[in-house]
């Protein structure tokens, strides 16, 4: 296997668990993946973050107000040029709020999000640098009944 096919390889499985890690709602191995310093996220609707104490919050927080997340990634694209990488994907997501009183899962929800992560490589591998998640507005059935205003 060549190198860079190898770094491909590596970078695209710190991207899965990035994503598994997510799904199981496991905070250590989530914290694990990301540097120790200069890392930023945009979710979704939400403003930039900067630096490992608001990043990390912000996912202790979708965490704790998230029964159920589960990601389809499609359209993966994975570049490595030196010790960095770039994953870009489309994010296919299905999730449901804590439970209601009956104590059932909250209603699922489908949302469909395009991503760009960063990776660093360093000594214990490769590890998240930047996350930026931004929504695909899609027309409304309405907006495609009035046409282009």
């Amino acid at each position: 296997m060549t190198r860079p096919q190898s770094d491909i390889d590596a970078v695209e499985q710190a991207n899965t668990a990035f994503y598994e890690a997510m799904e199981r709602g496991d905070f250590d191995e989530l914290s694990a993946l990301w540097l120790d310093d200069e890392i930023s996220c945009v979710h979704p609707g939400w403003p930039a973050l900067s630096g490992r104490g608001e990043v990390l919050r912000s996912y202790a927080l979708i965490m704790a107000n998230t029964e159920y997340i589960q990601f389809f990634l499609t359209d993966t694209k994975v570049t490595v040029i030196g010790d960095t990488a770039v994953v870009t994907c489309t994010e296919n997501i299905l999730s449901g709020g804590p439970a209601e009183d009956g104590g059932e899962l909250g209603p699922l929800v489908g949302q469909l999000v395009v991503a760009t992560n960063v990776f660093r490589r360093t000594s214990d591998g490769w590890r998240v640098w930047s996350h930026h998640a931004s929504p695909v507005l899609t027309e409304s059935e309405e907006d495609e009944e009035n046409g282009p205003s």
